[in-house]
C-alpha cells in the first residue's frame, strides 16, 4: 500500500471481523463457534492416544463425537530472549500429555476476542506462552487410524481480529471434520506488537537477530509457518495427510493467507488456500521502524522507533522522546534489545490504545523485508508467478461494511450504544456497499486476476450473499445487517445454532434454508481440500464452480453463495476493480450532491488505503475541492 510522505492511510482490517454483532447479539462469542473452556465432556478418552515428535497425547470425545486434542504446543513459548524471535521448536515431554484444555491466549488487549470479562480494552490480558494448536478429527480407535492413501485432508484455521485481538478457542471444527471427514487444525500466534515489531536493534547480530528470520519482524507469520511444519511433521498420526493441506482463514486470518501465498518461508507447507474476506495490505520496514517525522521515508505514527521512544519516557528513562532517541542511540543495540525484551508485556501493550475497539489497536505489520515477504507490492509478485502457486479460493461478503457502520454510522438510530431502526436507508446504503465494493476489489477480484495470470485456472472466487435475518419490531436486520462481514463463518464451520442469538439471524421459517446453504458451503470447501477444485462439491450435487475466468463471456468469474430465495447457487461475472468502484462512485445517481461522494472517497482513503490524499484531490477533476480531507 502506497501513499505520499505526508499521509498515513488506516486499513479497515484494523477493525474486528464481528465484534459490533457480537456486542449486538450478546450470547455470542464467535460466529459458527463451540463452547469456550473445558466443557463436560473434556474427559481423557483412551482411543485418542496419538505419538507426535514431542511425545504421546491423549484427548478426548466430545458431544458430537469427535475426537479433540486442545492445547498442543507446536512452539517453545516466545518469551524472555525468544520475545521477538522466530519461534523455535518445542521441547519433547516426558509421559503422556493429556490434551483436554486450550492452551493461552497470546497477549492482547481485555474485551470480547480475547475471552478476558474486562472488555473495555484497557488491561492486558493473555500471556507469551500461547503457541498452541488444537485438532479435530473423527473418532478413531487406534489402530484403524487412516494411513497411506486413506489419509484425510487438513483444514488449518487461522482466526481473524485484525492480527491484534483473537484466538482459536471458540472455533469448533467438529462438525466440518465429521461432517465432511477432514482433520481440522487451529492454532493462537503472536498479535500485534508481539507479533509484528521490526527494530534494528533486534535485527543487529547484538541484539540476537541471529538468523534472516529473526530479523525479519514477521514474527506472527513465522508462527504460522512453525505451525504448518508441525503439521508437516506430526498429522499422519491423527489420520491426516501432511500432502493435502489448505490454508482457511477469515479477515485478518484472510490477510494471512494471502501473506503466506507470499512468503517464500511457507512453500511446500500447504497445497490449497481460502481466503475469506481477506486483503493484500501490507508495510515496508520503513513503515515500521523510523520516526514519524522522518523526512525521507516517515514511519508510522506507532513505529518500533515512537514505541521505544514512548516507553522510554513512560519509565523515566528520557525527559521526552528526542531524548530517548538519543538514549537509544547512546546505548547501543545489545543494551537496547535487552531493554526491551526484558519489559513487561503489560507495558509494551499499554503503549498502544485498545479502548473504543474492543481490544484491536493501530500498528504495523506484515513487513515487506525480502526474506519471510517480498520487498515487492504484492499483486506484483502474484502477477509475475513468483507466489506459492496452489489452487485458491478468493471472497468476501456483499455487504461487508454493514458489520461496521451497524454501530458508527450516523443513519442508524442508537438507544444505550445498541441500532434500533434506520433513519436514513439511501445513505446508508451507500456508506456500506461501496466500502464493501473496494474491498471485493483489494480482497478478491484483483488479486484473482493477478494469480490467475500467473498459474493458470486454479483460482477460484464467491460473493457471500445471504441476508434473510429476521425482522424484530422495528428493526429490519436483513437491512441493517445484510450478509455483513463474518456472517459466512458459522455457514463454513456448520455451526447455525447460536442459542439465544438463533432469533437475531434466522428464524424457524428460514433456517431449513440456511441449513441447506451451510452445508452447501462446507461441501465446496472440503472437496476443495480433497482435490484442489471446489467442483459441484463432495458428493457432485451442486451447481459448478468454475474457476475465475478473465473473459466477460462463458462460465464466469465467481460464484454467488445464496439460498434459493436469493436467486440461489450461481456463477457471476459482476467484478470490479478499484479504479471502477471509484468511478462508480462518480456517476451513481442515488447519491444527491458531490459531498456524499466525498465522504465517500474520503472512507476510502482513511479506512481502506485504496485511494490517495492526491487522488482524493483530483478526483472529477477536483470536485472535492469544496470538502477538504481530513484524516
Amino acid at each position: 500500500m502506497s501513499s505520499s510522505p505526508s499521509f498515513r492511510p488506516r486499513c479497515f482490517h484494523f477493525r474486528h471481523p464481528v465484534l459490533p454483532l457480537m456486542l449486538l447479539l450478546g450470547s455470542l462469542v464467535l460466529p459458527g463457534c463451540g463452547g469456550d473452556g473445558e466443557s463436560p465432556a473434556s474427559v481423557v478418552d483412551p482411543s485418542s492416544l496419538r505419538e507426535t515428535r514431542g511425545g504421546a497425547v491423549l484427548g478426548f470425545s466430545n458431544e458430537l463425537g469427535a475426537h479433540v486434542w486442545r492445547g498442543i504446543p507446536f512452539a517453545k513459548p516466545p518469551s524472555g530472549p525468544l520475545r521477538w524471535r522466530a519461534p523455535r521448536p518445542p521441547e519433547p515431554w516426558q509421559g503422556t500429555r493429556q490434551a483436554l484444555a486450550f492452551g493461552a491466549t497470546c497477549v492482547q488487549f481485555a474485551g470480547p476476542m480475547s475471552g478476558d470479562p474486562r472488555a473495555d480494552g484497557s488491561e492486558p490480558a493473555g500471556s507469551e506462552d500461547c503457541l498452541y494448536l488444537n485438532i479435530f478429527a473423527p473418532r478413531f480407535e487406534p489402530g484403524a487410524v487412516p494411513r497411506a492413501g486413506a489419509r484425510l485432508p487438513v483444514l488449518f484455521w487461522i482466526h481473524g481480529g485484525g492480527n491484534t485481538v483473537g484466538r482459536a478457542d471458540p472455533y469448533d471444527g467438529s462438525l466440518l471434520a465429521l461432517g465432511e471427514e477432514v482433520i481440522v487444525v487451529t492454532l493462537n500466534y503472536r498479535l500485534g506488537v508481539f507479533g509484528w515489531f521490526a527494530h534494528p536493534a533486534l535485527r543487529s547480530a547484538e541484539g540476537g537477530g541471529t538468523s534472516v528470520d529473526d530479523r525479519s519482524g514477521n514474527y506472527g507469520t513465522l508462527d504460522l509457518v512453525r505451525g504448518l511444519e508441525w503439521v508437516r511433521e506430526n498429522i499422519s498420526a491423527f489420520g491426516g495427510d501432511p500432502e493435502r493441506v489448505t490454508i482457511f482463514g477469515e479477515s485478518a486470518g484472510g490477510l494471512n493467507v494471502y501473506s503466506l501465498l507470499l512468503s517464500p518461508r511457507a512453500r511446500g507447507l500447504f497445497q490449497r488456500a481460502i481466503s475469506q474476506s481477506g486483503g493484500t495490505w501490507t508495510s515496508t520496514v520503513a513503515e515500521g521502524e523510523n520516526p514519524a517525522a522522518d523526512p525521507d521515508a516517515p514511519g508510522d505514527a506507532f513505529s518500533s522507533s515512537e514505541v521505544v521512544a514512548e516507553l522510554m519516557v513512560r519509565d523515566g528513562s528520557a525527559s521526552d522522546r528526542a531524548a530517548a532517541r538519543a538514549l537509544a542511540e547512546q546505548w547501543g543495540h545489545a543494551k537496547l534489545a535487552r531493554y526491551l525484551r526484558d519489559k513487561p508485556a503489560g507495558e509494551v501493550l499499554g503503549v498502544y490504545e485498545g479502548s473504543g475497539l474492543g481490544g484491536m489497536y493501530r500498528a504495523p505489520r506484515l513487513f515487506r523485508d525480502g526474506a519471510v515477504l517480498p520487498a515487492e507490492e504484492p499483486l506484483e509478485v502474484f502477477r509475475s508467478g513468483r507466489h506459492n502457486q496452489v489452487p485458491a479460493i478468493l471472497g468476501t461478503n456483499r455487504d461487508e461494511n454493514k458489520t461496521f457502520a451497524l454501530f458508527s454510522s450516523e443513519h442508524v438510530a442508537h438507544v444505550f450504544a445498541l441500532p434500533v431502526w434506520l433513519k436514513d436507508e439511501r445513505r446508508y446504503e451507500l456508506e456500506t456497499s461501496y466500502p464493501s465494493l473496494m474491498w471485493k476489489a483489494g480482497g478478491v477480484d484483483e488479486p484473482a486476476a493477478a494469480m490467475r495470470a500467473s498459474q493458470g485456472p486454479s483460482v477460484f472466487a464467491y460473493r457471500f450473499d445471504w441476508d434473510e435475518q429476521p425482522s424484530l419490531l422495528w428493526l429490519d436486520f436483513s437491512r441493517l445487517v445484510g450478509a455483513a462481514h463474518g456472517l459466512e463463518i458459522p455457514f463454513v464451520f456448520g455451526g447455525l445454532d447460536l442459542g439465544p442469538a438463533n432469533r437475531f439471524l434466522w428464524d424457524e421459517e428460514r433456517r431449513p434454508a440456511a441449513e441447506e446453504l451451510s452445508r452447501a458451503i462446507m461441501s465446496y470447501w472440503s472437496q476443495f481440500a480433497y482435490t484442489g477444485d471446489p467442483l459441484g462439491g463432495r458428493q457432485g450435487n451442486l451447481p459448478r464452480w468454475h474457476p475465475w475466468n478473465e473473459s466477460s463471456e462463458g462460465s464466469g468469474k465467481f460464484l454467488v453463495l445464496d439460498t434459493q430465495a436469493g436467486g440461489g447457487l450461481r456463477m457471476s461475472n459482476d467484478s470490479v476493480t478499484r479504479k471502477g468502484v471509484i468511478a462508480q462512485v462518480a456517476r451513481d445517481d442515488r447519491f444527491e450532491s458531490w459531498a456524499e461522494r466525498c465522504a465517500i472517497y474520503a472512507d476510502f482513503v482513511r479506512w481502506s488505503g485504496r485511494m490517495t490524499e492526491a487522488e482524493y484531490a483530483s478526483v472529477a477533476d477536483g470536485a472535492c475541492a469544496a470538502f477538504p480531507f481530513v484524516e
